[in-house]
């Protein structure tokens, strides 16, 4: 068995269960060929020579864990430059957020040979590697000047965006290029591998092959989509836990009069969570018979709390929060619950069980597994409605869900309403045809798909 090697910015313990389930997933395959995970470290060594990281290496099991640290100005121009203040807010279609800052591609192409260079001594002849996410678009094409020949797939688990969107980067033609380095890429959703080929036929005057092949820059690739997904096993354990429960229970004492709806999100521009606090009291001004009844949750975790747009969001949304509340809220009731710190995981499923509505409603999402974690919780008996935005990469999967368009304020007021009043039966429904998709491509048919298509891809050499 060829061994497999996981390339990613950050790495995880697959036996520590604050791992998550991708890295569960990815530590499965792991375990069974003795694999390689290799990332950055999460140091960043001040006052050190740019580029050179120290490699650390550890066992966890029969996994190798390889990190390096990197130096301040490759940190600030890779991870927080070119990967989070140009890639991050791009993909999302976020133009007006993006800072094309020409200092910030140095760092970003010099950290990814950085990894290249201390990688490929590690590496086997016969190794598979997987490398995951935007932060290491370029690393297969790094790898290859080096002589590295070994089969190399790359999986976004952001999406892509469309053609005019991306050619807005300043070096969208280089990025692009480096994708034909690898032998598959794997997107999150049909509609971003159909941005993958408007992108190679208009702007690379490339040629889409059968079997999803692509050709272009004298090299073919294939692109396919590989919706991620939740280990649903694992969350239904989770839900049963002691925690969950403890949490289900408290909530339903707490709120025994009230009906909730819940948000759990980053506090990231991409989660349009200011965009929901404003449907919900469009639903509250429209549908007065839900004052007193309904209540929102909004649990908005902190992140990157130290650049300018997500503290614009937070103080937008306490400030909305706040005048909700004021507006709308009795003495024995308050509109909106809005919580900005993390929720413990284990108590998350508790929560979602206990809501009637999940409200998942990204401005744009490469697939959200939030929606995916608020069916697997719900009771199959009386389960809550799942309202998620046509933006997010689960739409394509999961069609029961009530379907919004987060920009339209009014329109998602009214499907929260629908939601609120949904027949029994009619949930019922939606809930079964939804577990029963989100059992059929979970996180393990995730990972065989990808992998069983990087070992059948042709490997094209010019």
């Amino acid at each position: 068995m060829s061994r497999l090697v996981v390339i990613s910015n950050r790495v995880a313990d697959p036996r520590k269960p604050a791992a998550g389930g991708l890295a569960v997933a990815l530590g499965e395959s792991l375990n069974q060929s003795g694999g390689l995970w290799f990332g950055w470290s999460g140091a960043v060594i001040e006052g050190g020579p740019s580029g050179e990281g120290e490699l650390h290496r550890q066992q966890a099991g029969k996994v190798t864990l390889a990190t390096i640290d990197l130096s301040r100005d490759d940190h600030d121009s890779y991870y927080l430059g070119y990967s989070n203040d140009v890639l991050w807010p791009v993909f999302h279609n976020r133009l007006d957020l993006a800072h094309f800052n020409a200092g910030f591609i140095g760092g970003y192409r010099r950290v990814n040979q950085l990894f290249a260079r201390k990688l490929l001594p590690l590496l086997k002849p016969d190794d598979v590697i997987w490398v995951h996410d935007y932060h290491l678009i370029p690393l297969a094409a790094e790898l290859r000047a080096m002589g590295c020949r070994q089969r190399i797939g790359f999986f976004l688990h952001i999406p892509l965006p469309p053609q005019i969107i991306m050619a807005a980067i300043p070096q969208h033609e280089w990025l692009m290029r480096s994708l034909f380095a690898y032998d598959l890429i794997g997107l999150q959703s049909r509609q971003d591998r159909e941005h993958f080929e408007r992108y190679v036929l208009n702007e690379a005057h490339g040629t889409a092959l059968p079997g999803d092949m692509y050709r272009a820059y004298g090299q073919s690739v294939r692109c396919s989509a590989f919706p991620i997904g939740i280990d649903v096993d694992e969350f239904l354990q989770l839900t049963h836990a002691k925690d969950a429960q403890e949490m289900y229970q408290t909530m339903k004492r707490e709120y025994s009069q009230r009906r909730l709806m819940l948000g759990i999100d980053r506090l990231d521009y991409s989660k349009g969570i200011p965009h929901r606090v404003h449907a919900f009291r469009e639903l509250l001004a429209h549908y007065p018979e839900n004052r007193r009844s309904a209540t929102l949750i909004q649990i908005a975790s902190p992140t990157r709390e130290n650049v300018d747009a997500y503290a614009d969001i937070r103080r937008e949304l306490e400030s909305m929060c706040g005048a909700i509340n004021g507006d709308f809220g009795e003495l024995d009731w308050m509109p909106v619950r809005y919580i900005h710190r993390m929720v413990a995981r284990k108590r998350v499923p508790g929560l979602c069980r206990a809501a009637a509505v999940g409200l998942v409603t990204p401005l744009r999402d490469g697939m959200n597994l939030v929606a995916k974690e608020y069916v697997a919780a719900q009771d199959p008996a009386d389960p809550g409605v799942l309202v998620l935005s046509r933006f997010a990469g689960a739409a394509e999967q999961m069609k029961e869900a009530l379907l919004v368009n987060p920009y339209d304020t009014h329109g998602t007021a009214e499907v929260m309403q629908q939601a609120l009043q949904m027949p029994l039966e009619e949930r019922r429904h939606r809930h079964q045809k939804l577990l029963q998709r989100i059992r059929e491509h979970d996180v393990h048919w995730w990972r065989s798909a990808f992998l069983a298509a990087l070992a059948e891809t042709i490997q094209v050499t010019d």
